[in-house]
């Protein structure tokens, strides 16, 4: 059996399946005696989990303490004094005073025979079976002493079932399937998809997918959650089935999304055979997403950048080097550009991919050894409004729940986010409790799956137009102001009495009103009264939002008029409520908590501070400039006027992620030097001059934030391709540039981000291997960390309300660009793709498509599967049309996962107001058939054929 990588207690509690979930925390204790031994539990503790507790191990197949109690297979029957027969000892509550038996002969000839019969109709191959070794029908046989069957199989058995191999990453073999129900109710309790059932009656039955359809033709999602679940081979990873059993596991947090997932990477050897999520993450509660379950082969591809590779120019083709003399060669030319064009003529962008450690450092050499503060983060095209807005109103940039709060909520507003396709995960467990009975509001553009989720009673759709956001937030607090739903005693307690009157002045407005907006925002007056009314009143209500807020010109605006509408309604500081951004990235918090952004040091510390600044100076043994250096789109601008002309890029693909490509080309051509660190030629890559290999998730030690605070550890499994895990390169390169860093191992570097950073005080490598993970802040008025914010107060003492004065967006329909054009993400790829599309989820998404509503595709003569071209005051792409009526007329929609789709050379460059974040959702566009790409498609086909080749040519050398 595989060994785990257990560095707790904490954690080898969890390693036993204890057979039921745990019943209600705030339970009475009821004792009672199983096999003489007695044991008090919670009120509602089925007997089975009671006997694992006590460790008495009963056999059991049905059954799994990760779902609840079905009681088919009756392999768990046991004895109660006092009454009759056998009951299943999973489906059994405890009783004071009971008395179990789990053990005599009776019982063992029982559950013999029903062994007896589940192996009657099952194929006796178990030494050539993949899960051979991990086989709980395997196990059970031998734990009650099963030795003959006295069955054979002449008559009618499911033995000649065809397997179904239509995944790509597991198979699905009926043959050997014991029809336990547990995919099936994995499926529905775990995922919320319910694309699983039984289809049959008695013998007949079988488990099927959809309507008795394949696997890639049902409704799967492909989670894992059914392999997972499954006790047999029936579903099985195809990568155990190739490789064989693992035989070691190391638990690391997933490097996809902002949800951070806990997985067991189990491994031989060096080989990584599986990603199992782990039962113990905090985050995830032993449930995944088809990405972090399955999609991890990217970190082997052959196309990962191994050897450290130079030019003098672009148009060059590339040289192959040793790590020292490309990091001479990087410090060299960033020592000339300096010494020839000044201080502030260099500067980096860290990474939303790469650890806290790894960025922390990032930001470090470039203020220590560059000696400016021109030092930016992806996070400005995300989710910085955030950052803004809720330091503003509620002195924290930083979402204020844990996600299992959701679980307490009585209704869910949803706005701009899309969580069963880029959190998966949370959003399973949304659709948990929309399931139980909580309210859904959902504020977007394009009618979203969350919608759709099965048995869910009460949804309302509010399809605003793009770029109008914030007049629908003002319209729903007029509401509440108006109908006297504010939380009054709240207000008075925890809320700023002279920016709350000035706010509920302006809010008072009949402006505001949803009759007055309602031509804005294109949402029927009397839908805005219900959702106002709903959140309101609901007891607790939650809000959940995502880039589709963040990514306006007016994205601080509206996540203060979010905060705005929870301080009035006092859903702020206990479970089942709060402000809740949705991060894209794995480490988007923690890019943003490492001080990533040129305006302030780790801990959102303002570089003007001078007490904070000299904390760092000291520290770091350097003076440290006190004014904010260039963010992103300055650096851009700058390179092309001519006086930036180096930049340091760790992890991050701003070639393709962010807007107005050509702008964004134009830019990298004007540097001298380029120097990008990564996995793959990325599309920025292919404007470097040193190209640095990266190494993934899986070859080193650190942390990941996720959206939650939640400071997970990431370890690493295997060793890094290229010979340096990232930090290692960034002390190599500040050493070079003559700062010379002294660090032996991330967990030094995370021992010095608490000494400066106070919402980390309290964090090191033990205390998360003791805890499993912490939230911050985490120092000595919180030492275990801070699931839950602003429970007593704020930050600032008081909330503050702000005036949120809705501003349209300059980008706006047009005669000549008619429609507008809003973008997402899509459950099988991620981000820009790099990871995903070096892998199986390509079969899902091999390219990106333009949905465009069907009466606005009749109008142009357009067809399902069309070429369009998609011309924007900034540029023109070509993608194929996809017909579709989840947004409204006007309203297009495409992803951006596919670097030659071109998404992003049809944004423009507006941005926020206060933040510079691009308006990536609101781009004026017009749609038209033709035959033909691009040009800049093109063009970007010849560049990448001539980049390509490079890099071959350097391979061939290397080797």
């Amino acid at each position: 059996m595989i060994q785990h990588f257990d560095p707790s207690q904490h954690d080898k509690a969890l390693a036993k399946d204890l057979g039921t979930p745990a019943p209600a925390a705030d339970a009475a204790p009821v004792s009672v005696e199983i096999d003489g031994v007695e044991i008090t539990v919670p009120e509602g503790t089925s007997v089975l989990r009671a006997a694992a507790l006590a460790d008495i191990n009963i056999p059991k197949l049905c059954a799994t303490d990760s779902l609840e109690a079905f009681g088919s297979c009756r392999l768990c029957a046991v004895q109660v004094e006092g009454r009759r027969g056998t009951p299943a000892a999973c489906t059994t509550p405890v009783a004071e005073g009971m008395k179990v038996t789990t053990q005599n002969d009776r019982l063992a000839r029982l559950r013999r025979n029903i062994m007896e019969l589940y192996i009657s109709d099952h194929p006796l191959d178990c030494l050539t079976c993949p899960a051979n070794g991990d086989c709980e029908l395997q196990d059970m046989a031998g734990a009650v002493g099963l030795r003959e069957v006295r069955y054979g199989f002449e008559g009618e058995n499911h033995l000649a079932a065809e397997t179904d191999h239509s995944n790509p990453y597991f198979s699905f073999d009926p043959s050997k399937c014991i029809v336990c129900s547990r995919c099936v109710r994995a499926c529905e309790e775990v995922q919320g998809t319910f694309a699983l059932t039984i289809d049959g009656r008695g013998f007949d039955s079988t488990v099927a997918a959809g309507q008795d359809e394949a696997f890639m033709d049902s409704e799967c999602v492909s989670c894992g959650a059914c392999v997972q679940a499954c006790p047999t081979s029936t579903l099985m990873e195809k990568s155990v089935i190739d490789a064989g059993q693992p035989e070691h596991s190391v638990v690391t947090t997933c490097a996809y999304c902002g949800v951070g997932c806990s997985f067991e990477a189990q491994m031989k050897g060096d080989q990584l055979v599986r990603m199992v999520p782990y039962k113990g993450g905090d985050a995830n509660h032993g449930h995944s997403c088809v990405k972090g379950r399955f999609a991890f082969g990217y970190a082997t591809h052959p196309d990962r950048i191994t050897t450290p590779m130079i030019r003098d120019a672009i148009d060059q083709p590339w040289r192959p080097v040793d790590w020292d003399e490309a990091i001479s060669f990087a410090a060299k030319r960033l020592t000339a550009i300096q010494d020839e064009h000044g201080r502030e003529s260099i500067g980096g962008i860290t990474s939303s991919r790469c650890t806290n450690e790894e960025t922390y450092l990032v930001q470090k050499l470039i203020r220590a050894a560059f000696g400016n503060n021109n030092t930016d983060t992806c996070a400005r095209v995300c989710h910085s409004p955030t950052g803004y807005g809720l330091k503003t109103t509620l002195g924290e940039s930083a979402g204020t729940q844990t996600f299992d709060s959701v679980m307490a909520a009585d209704a869910i507003i949803v706005i701009g986010a899309n969580p069963t396709d880029a959190h998966p995960v949370f959003g399973s467990m949304m659709r948990k409790r929309l399931r139980q009975g909580a309210s859904l509001i959902v504020a977007d553009p394009r009618r979203i799956d969350l919608l759709n989720t099965p048995h869910l009673e009460d949804a309302q759709h509010l399809p605003l137009r793009p770029g109008t956001n914030v007049a629908l937030v003002n319209a729903l607090a007029h509401v509440v102001v108006t109908e006297g739903l504010e939380d009054h005693d709240f207000i008075a307690r925890r809320c700023d009495t002279e920016a709350y009157r000035a706010w509920r002045d302006f809010i008072g407005e009949a402006r505001h009103s949803p009759e007055a907006t309602e031509s804005v925002t294109g949402v029927p007056a009397e839908a805005v009264r219900r959702a106002a009314r709903t959140y309101a009143t609901a007891g607790n209500g939650a809000i959940y939002y995502g880039l589709g807020v963040t990514e306006h010109s007016q994205g601080s605006t509206m996540v203060m008029g979010i905060a705005n509408l929870a301080l009035a309604t006092g859903n702020i500081g206990r479970e089942g409520v709060g402000v809740n951004p949705l991060r894209g990235q794995n480490n988007v918090q923690g890019s943003c908590d490492m001080g990533s952004f040129p305006h302030e040091l780790p801990g959102y510390q303002h570089v003007a501070d001078v007490a904070a600044r000299g904390r760092f100076e000291a520290a770091w043994g350097v003076k440290l400039d006190d004014e904010p250096g260039l963010r992103i789109p300055n650096m851009f601008d700058a390179a092309i006027e001519g006086s930036f002309k180096a930049l340091y890029v760790q992890g991050e693909d701003i070639a393709q992620s962010d807007p107005d490509t050509q702008h964004v080309e134009a830019a990298l051509r004007s540097l001298d030097c380029l120097i990008v660190q990564d996995i793959f030629l990325n599309e920025t890559a292919k404007f470097a001059h040193v190209l640095l290999p990266g190494s993934s998730f899986l070859e080193k030690d650190g942390t990941f934030t996720n959206a939650e605070r939640r400071i997970n550890r990431v370890r690493r499994v295997m060793p890094p391709l290229a010979g340096k895990a990232d930090w290692e390169v960034t002390v190599d390169l500040a050493r070079a540039l003559g700062y010379p860093m002294e660090y032996t191992h991330p967990s030094e570097i995370m021992d010095e981000i608490a000494r400066l950073t106070p919402t980390f005080a309290g964090v090191s490598y033990d205390r998360l291997d003791e805890h499993g993970s912490l939230q911050w802040p985490c120092n000595e008025e919180h030492p275990d960390g801070t699931p839950t914010m602003h429970e007593v107060d704020f930050p600032i003492g008081r909330g503050r309300f702000a005036i949120t004065e809705y501003v349209a967006t300059e980008e706006r329909a047009s005669r000549r660009f008619p429609l507008l054009l809003t973008t997402g993400r899509i459950l099988s790829q991620y981000n820009v793709g790099a990871q995903t599309r070096r892998t199986d989820n390509q079969v899902w998404h091999d390219e990106d498509v333009i949905e465009v509503h069907p009466s606005d595709a009749e109008v142009r003569g357009i067809q399902d599967g069309d070429w369009l071209g998609v011309t924007s005051r900034a540029g023109q792409t070509v993608l194929r049309a996809r017909l579709s009526e989840r947004m409204q007329p006007g309203v297009v929609y495409t992803t951006f996962h596919h670097p030659g789709s071109g998404a992003n050379v049809i944004t423009t460059s507006s941005s926020d107001w206060a933040t510079n974040c691009p308006e990536y959702k609101v781009t004026a566009v017009q749609v038209e058939k033709v035959s033909q790409p691009s040009q800049w498609q093109r063009r970007f086909d010849e560049a990448d054929r001539r980049q390509r080749e490079y890099l071959a040519t350097a391979r061939d050398a290397a080797s």
